[in-house]
């Protein structure tokens, strides 16, 4: 990158959820290092594609998965906290670490969650590509324009997870809801909608909305700080 990115962050939880990783950051002993947060990270991601795969056993393993999804937090948002509380930032190898670790860990949580008895496979799927696609978008801005956007509508990783740990908790506590399945047939092939596929899909066109907004204004940004370059006889 040319120069540092401004990390841009306006989501509903951001301030008070900055002040609690400081806060934590100060208190992390000497030994945990921002590589082992980052993996740490992973580790949680580990816990919530074990816990939805498992709950085909049971619907109380998504326990496991909500607590896979605070342990991801713990790792995933204070890593790099730590390394700016401890000044000990690395942009490159941190930029790099983090991007790829973020790619592993999204894939993890999306095909745990498709491959658990209450979210179709294709829907997971079809979010996960979405999500990838805006992470992607992420990183061409900042090293495009020096902008390193976390958050989307007042919305980022945290109030997802947070979202991700509610539903759990009302699966696991609304039996019906565990039970719930609808057949469809969609291009004479039949799919099988199950209790978060509607929760899925509604996530999902928040995310292509999200998506499409982004492009057209990066597309308009882009357009006009580098515009077409005039025809020499004219």
């Amino acid at each position: 990158m040319d120069k540092k990115a401004e990390r841009i962050q306006t989501s509903l939880l951001n301030a008070a959820e900055k002040k609690a990783l400081v806060w934590l950051a100060k208190r992390q002993p000497r030994w945990v290092s921002s590589d082992m947060l980052t993996w740490v990270g992973t580790f949680g991601s580990v816990l919530i594609a074990l816990g939805y795969i498992l709950s085909h056993l049971s619907v109380n393993w998504l326990w496991l998965s909500t607590f896979g999804l605070i342990v991801n937090w713990y790792g995933d948002s204070l890593d790099g906290t730590l390394a700016r509380v401890r000044k000990t930032q690395r942009p490159i190898y941190g930029y790099y670490i983090d991007h790829t670790v973020d790619g592993i860990n999204e894939t993890l949580m999306f095909v745990g969650i498709g491959l658990s008895p209450f979210l179709n496979l294709y829907t997971a799927l079809a979010m996960l590509v979405v999500y990838l696609q805006l992470t992607l978008n992420v990183s061409m801005n900042a090293h495009l324009k020096a902008e390193f956007k976390l958050t989307y509508a007042g919305l980022g990783p945290t109030e997802f997870r947070l979202a991700a740990i509610l539903l759990n908790t009302l699966l696991i506590f609304i039996k019906p809801w565990q039970q719930f399945e609808q057949v469809h047939t969609l291009f004479g092939k039949t799919v099988y909608l199950h209790a978060l596929d509607y929760p899925g899909l509604v996530i999902l066109a928040i995310l292509l909305l999200i998506y499409f907004v982004t492009i057209a204004r990066d597309i308009r940004y882009y357009a006009k700080i580098d515009p077409m370059p005039k025809h020499k006889d004219e």
